[in-house]
């Protein structure tokens, strides 16, 4: 879905437009990110360089406006330290900004690709097993945090071990087994549903 790998069959749509085959970065400009499983930070950029380079439409990655509209990309380059900012007291890592990423928790790492996400202003955002390695506080938190961005209109769909959260946290579920889907429904419907149960418990 995020364009790293091309499907071996299939159609892939997102807001009315086919979106396979896309390089990953145009799919992100139309509204869809994700986060890594093992973080992928920038280690020897700091927490805020990390972040505003996620940022879409920065004038400054255009070589030519450094000479032609300097004005325009340092105007840029405000707007988008201060959005960084604030998505960073979001996920409680402004008091870290000026650190390097490399010397973050892993926990925090995880912040951290939230907010590089999140920097992107997508419609969905794709978490591949966002609470895999963070300890219980962080991770209690961190599913906090995503609450409240999904009740503020934010779409989260994740891929994930941790039956707690995925049954308390998900209004839809989607399970897999051997690569194939056998279920599909809202968490109370797929966990008393006979065919989840036989595959993942036994008879």
């Amino acid at each position: 879905m995020a364009g790293l790998y091309r499907p071996d069959g299939g159609e892939i749509w997102f807001n009315g437009a086919r979106i396979d085959g896309l390089p990953p970065y145009e799919i992100v400009r139309l509204g869809l990110t994700k986060t890594w499983q093992i973080p992928h930070e920038l280690r020897n950029l700091t927490v805020l360089e990390n972040v505003v380079l996620a940022a879409k439409e920065n004038s400054g990655e255009q070589l030519l406006n450094l000479f032609v509209r300097p004005r325009r990309v340092q105007r840029d380059e405000k707007q988008w330290r201060a959005r960084a900012r604030e998505i960073l007291a979001l996920t409680q890592l402004d008091g870290l900004a000026n650190e390097h990423a490399k010397g973050l928790s892993g926990g925090q790492k995880k912040l951290l690709e939230l907010a590089r996400a999140l920097m992107s202003d997508p419609a969905i955002v794709l978490l591949d097993e966002p609470v895999a390695g963070v300890n219980l506080t962080l991770a209690a938190n961190l599913m906090d945090l995503i609450e409240r961005l999904r009740q503020g209109g934010r779409t989260f769909f994740l891929i994930e071990h941790d039956m707690n959260v995925v049954m308390n946290r998900c209004d839809r579920v989607i399970v897999m087994h051997q690569g194939r889907k056998i279920a599909e429904g809202t968490p109370s419907a797929v966990k008393a549903d006979p065919v989840v149960i036989e595959s993942y418990l036994g008879g």
